[in-house]
């Protein structure tokens, strides 16, 4: 019940909720639009946003991505394209790590958006992924910041990773250019 009335909370908020549109380039093409929860999440979706505007996200890979479960990108610090690929994963922005934003009625499904961290739950910073498969055992975990709402079809084509750490071998697929929407 809990969840049902905070969909309902969040489908009744205004239609000039804050958004992202990824352009990705590899073996997926194509757009991945992502409906941002800033009355559930705030911080973490002011430092995506913020990152977004300043083109920190721009020729950055997608890194881990490990089948059924999920594609990580975001790390604007050793992630870029050109880089040293071994490194991805490690980095972060140049602003401090956020606290964590925990909502027990949200739950890692199909197509929601997490904040990567390290084991400090308070550890987030820009790295984020999205969900292949449902996955409840993040709930409570990992911040939920919102969720695909068109170009799941793009998320589903992205170049799967090798192993149990899904690194990515040879050329990642890459973001080309995320836009902030409202």
């Amino acid at each position: 019940m809990r969840k049902l009335a905070l969909v309902l909370t969040l489908l009744a908020t205004p239609a000039a909720a804050t958004g992202i549109e990824i352009d990705v380039t590899g073996e997926a093409e194509g757009t991945i639009v992502i409906d941002l929860f800033e009355q559930v999440a705030p911080l973490h979706v002011e430092r995506i946003t913020t990152l977004a505007e300043e083109g920190a996200y721009d020729d950055v890979v997608f890194h881990r991505v490990i089948e059924g479960f999920m594609a990580q990108t975001g790390d604007v610090e050793f992630g870029r394209m050109g880089q040293d690929m071994r490194y991805a994963g490690r980095g972060g922005s140049e602003y401090p790590d956020l606290p964590a934003e925990f909502d027990a009625d949200l739950s890692f499904e199909r197509g929601i958006v997490g904040m990567a961290r390290g084991p400090d739950p308070d550890s987030a910073n820009s790295q984020f992924f999205i969900m292949f498969e449902p996955e409840p055992r993040l709930d409570g975990q990992y911040t939920i910041v919102g969720q695909v709402i068109e170009g799941m079809e793009v998320v589903d084509a992205i170049k799967r990773g090798e192993g149990r750490s899904g690194a990515v071998i040879g050329q990642p697929d890459m973001i080309v250019e995320v836009r902030v929407t409202e």
